[in-house]
């Protein structure tokens, strides 16, 4: 079994809880799974994430990206003394989607000091890789 990377306890009904009032709920970004080291979301592809040639907006794929890497980093250190904050985000779209649910899943690349990198991929119904993106976070003391 893998050693799980969260220092903080997690679970998805907090997760999901914390997004309420947020861009996280005006997507309708759910968290629905966590592994030991991943932690996965989905979204549902409707008029408010489509562009105007009908397929999903690459900013609305970029939001589910560094929502679903973001929560993620925010587990894996202790809250009561850090939290993590995005540097940089970086995101290839390279299949459209028009319909449907997708799922973003974030995995750490590193678990620094005072940096993370996660990996965060998004996939269609079908399982097919829909956009790829890395998310760089600052670990910054509480005062």
């Amino acid at each position: 079994m893998k050693k799980s990377i969260w220092l903080t306890p997690v679970n998805l009904e907090e997760i999901n809880r914390r997004g309420k009032e947020t861009l996280s709920e005006h997507l309708k970004i759910e968290f629905v799974d966590l592994s030991p080291d991943s932690l996965s979301a989905q979204m549902p592809i409707g008029k408010e994430v489509l562009q105007p040639m009908g397929v999903l907006h690459g900013g609305a794929s970029c939001a589910l990206a560094e929502t679903v890497g973001s929560a993620a980093a925010n587990y894996c250190v202790d809250q009561k003394k850090q939290v993590c904050v995005g540097l940089d985000i970086n995101i290839n779209h390279l299949r459209a989607v028009r319909s449907g649910n997708i799922t973003a899943t974030a995995r750490p690349l590193h678990l620094g000091r005072t940096t993370q990198v996660w990996e965060i991929k998004i996939e269609n119904e079908e399982g097919k890789l829909v956009s790829a993106a890395r998310l760089t976070m600052a670990v910054l003391d509480k005062k």
